[in-house]
């Protein structure tokens, strides 16, 4: 944005609003490739998917899927919306003028530290010291796949 129009309302409104609305589409797309890079993983690795996402956001918003299949479905909705909206984190780091590489360390430190610290504070994940290591940098591979796409996307959609 210039500085000739910093005093514009109109204009700061519509720059942030710019900014949310690109990380909106590259947390979308990052969240694209997590969920292939999960999936090929668990081809390789024979891993199960996991229920986490709906047992966090169960626990947070009280709500109890009647079936399996409701369960699973909750779980994929809870997914994409919990990626798609980490995208906004973008935005806001590019709104604070980091753009990047440095955006994209910011936003993978965030994001994972969340992912680590949350699904235990909710008790719906083991402690971190009973994940190993192999688990921790398979986890570590995936996010940073989120972020390196999301990071891409965003700046492919260039400046304001």
């Amino acid at each position: 944005m210039s500085k000739k129009h910093i005093n514009d309302p109109g204009l700061i409104l519509g720059h942030i609003a710019s900014e949310v609305g690109k990380g909106l589409m590259a947390g979308a797309a990052g969240t694209l490739a997590i969920t292939l890079s999960q999936m090929i993983e668990m081809k390789i690795t024979k891993r199960k998917p996991s229920d986490e996402p709906a047992d966090a956001a169960e626990k947070v918003l009280d709500i109890k899927p009647e079936t399996p299949e409701d369960k699973k479905k909750f779980s994929q909705e809870v997914h994409w919306a919990y990626g798609t909206s980490w995208g906004v984190t973008r935005g806001i780091l590019s709104l604070l003028g980091l753009k990047g590489l440095s955006a994209t360390a910011i936003h993978f430190a965030t994001i994972y530290s969340t992912a680590l610290v949350m699904p235990t504070k909710l008790k719906v994940a083991p402690p971190l010291k009973q994940w190993t290591v192999k688990e921790l940098a398979i986890d570590a591979m995936h996010h940073a796949v989120y972020v390196v796409v999301a990071g891409l996307v965003f700046d492919a959609l260039g400046e304001d």
